[in-house]
Order: C-alpha cells, then structure tokens, then sequence
C-alpha cells in the first residue's frame, strides 16, 4: 500500500518528476567533469565554463584546458547521444506499442553504423562534417522501413516476436556487411571496430557541433507528435477514427526517431539498450503521457550515459571501455526482464 502512494504521488506531480530528472542530470553532469586522474573542485568547473574556458584568476591553468578542452566537450557528447537514443526508443515504443522497441533492437542501430562506415570506407565528404551523420540517419531510416516491412509481411505489424526477428535479423545481416568491409580495408579502418562498440572519448568539440542540429530538429518533432503518440496506444484504427492521419504520422515519428539515433551512432558508434531501458524505466516511475515522457525519458537518457562514461573511463583507469560495454551490461537484464513480464 506504502509502495502504491508513493507511485501515485510520483506520477501526479509534474514538478517533481521534472525536478528528480534534472537534478540527476545535473549530478551526473558536473561528476563526470569532475572526476578522472585529475580532480577538479566544483567551484572551479562553474568558473571555467562561466568564463567560457579563458582565462580564470585563482585557478591553475591546466584545469581550463582539461575542463574546456577534453571533459566538458566529451560530456556534452555523451549527454546529446544519451538523450537522442533514449528519445528515440520512447518513440518507437509509443508508435509500435511495444515495450522491447529501442533503436539496437530493430536493427535501426546496426542500419546507422552501416552508413557511417559506408561513408568513411567509399570517402565520401560533400557535406564536410555532417556527411557522416546524414548517412547514418539515411541508413537508420531505411531499416526501419524494412523492419517493418518485414512485420507487415508477416502480417503481425506490432507483435513483439515478430518485431524483435526482424530486429535480430537486421542486426545480423547489418553486422555480417560491416565485417565486410572492414576485412576489405585491412589496416585502415580497424579503428572502426572500437568506434562501433560505443565511445565518446577523443570526440572534441567538432563532433558536439556534428549532432546538436540533429537533436534539436528530432526531438522538437517528436516533440510535437506526443499527443499522436498517445492516441497510438489506443491502436491505429482508433486513432484514424479521431481524425488523425495514421500514415502521416508514422512516418514522421519514424523520421524523426531515425535523425536522432542516425546522429547519435555517427558520433558515438551503436551504444546499445539505452533507448529500451530509460522510457520503460520512466513509463514505470512517471505513467505514459507521451507529452511528458518524452522529455523526461531525454533528460534521464543523458544522465544515464554520461554516468556509463564516467565508469568507462574509470573502472580500469588509465585504459577505457567502450561504453557501449557497460550500457550492455545494465540494458541486457532489463531487456530479459521485460521480455519475461511480458510473456507473464
């Protein structure tokens, strides 16, 4: 009963949803920037950035360049990618009305990798630094296109088996032409093997300016289709019933879910399980209104994965994990245990 009032509580107060949100948000932001082989003091990381990283009196001179130059940058990354993926999958999830939906899970993932990699392997740049994010988002939106394709086929568009085949599908046919070209490439691109199991470190300011524009046209979209997103939890003929056009908004939920996993995987790589894992956990805690899911589930999402890049890069410090590993580690138990309730 005690568990059921605090459930209730939390799910009728806005302010405080928002609030816990942004709080740990807020925590996760300034403790990974503090923390590392070098500690730098909270007052002194409010400074720098206020200061805009120049020049700050009282402060020692290499705490701006490790500050401004290599942490701040890198957890900006991390946050933007965190926040795009966990946004992408609460759509997916709301439009499928499937609770395991999430970027790597339909392949969509494995799709934007296989563009990124594309793009570096043929070397192709006619649109400086956003030709790489643009391919990743092409590719992110044609497998989910075939994704689906796959279920319509199969008659059985929104069931969970068949979603998640496709998915598994995808992600191996996707996974086995990556290897492909990787094993053409030889010495070249056997970077791209690290970088495909998720990382923010090294990115620098450059690859935050690659995925801001991406984000915010994405998620201001989806955004804006969060009441659509409601009405598809009553199914897809109710939802035309209203009025709505059901066609429409599909693809442009899917669209916008694409930009902002295609931008998130062209500069981290394919980080798996944060798009399942954060909307299940923030439908759970805070209910499923899709107008307020949406940009909780963005601000958790951020948390979340610059909190996973602070133990990469600190766990067997001064090496790194790839932080795809770690978000591997926490999403894979979900997933089964979500997959279990289910079939319950």
């Amino acid at each position: 009963m005690q568990r059921s009032s605090i459930q209730t509580f939390i799910r009728n107060n806005l302010t405080f949803q928002y609030t816990i949100c942004a709080v740990l948000l807020l925590a996760a932001f300034f403790a990974a920037i503090s923390a590392g082989s070098v500690f730098v003091p909270f007052s002194d990381i409010v400074r720098i950035i206020l200061h805009r990283g120049g020049a700050v009196q009282g402060i020692d001179p290499s705490f701006i360049g490790i500050v401004y130059e290599i942490r701040l940058p890198r957890v900006l990354l991390a946050c933007l990618v965190g926040a795009s993926l966990a946004l992408a999958g609460g759509a997916f999830q709301a439009l499928l009305r499937n609770p395991l939906a999430d970027p790597y899970t339909l392949g969509v993932s494995s799709g934007a990798s296989v563009g990124a990699v594309s793009s570096i392997y043929f070397g192709i740049n006619f649109l400086g630094i956003f030709t790489l994010p643009l391919f990743s988002i092409l590719a992110a939106a044609l497998t989910m296109f075939l994704v689906l394709l796959f279920a319509y086929a199969a008659r059985s568009r929104t069931s969970m088996e068949t979603l998640i085949l496709a998915g598994v599908i995808a992600n191996t046919f996707l996974g086995s032409f990556i290897s492909l070209i990787i094993a053409l490439t030889g010495d070249e691109l056997r970077e791209v093997m690290n970088w495909l199991l998720g990382s923010v470190s090294m990115r620098g300011w450059p690859y935050v300016q690659m995925i801001l524009p991406f984000v915010i046209i994405g998620s201001a979209v989806l955004f804006l289709q969060s009441r659509e997103l409601n009405a598809f939890a009553f199914g897809d003929e109710r939802a035309h019933n209203i009025g709505m056009k059901v066609k429409n908004k599909q693809i442009t939920v899917i669209i916008a879910a694409s930009v902002l996993t295609g931008a998130a995987v062209a500069v981290s790589g394919a980080v798996g399980f944060v798009g399942l894992v954060i909307p299940h956990i923030c439908r759970f805690l805070f209910g499923s209104d899709n107008r307020h899911l949406l940009p909780l589930s963005m601000m958790a999402g951020g948390g979340l994965l610059i909190l996973a890049d602070l133990l990469a890069r600190t766990l067997i410090s001064p090496a790194e994990l790839p932080i795809g590993v770690i978000t591997s580690i926490i999403g894979a138990p979900v997933f089964a245990a979500i997959l279990f309730s289910n079939r319950k």
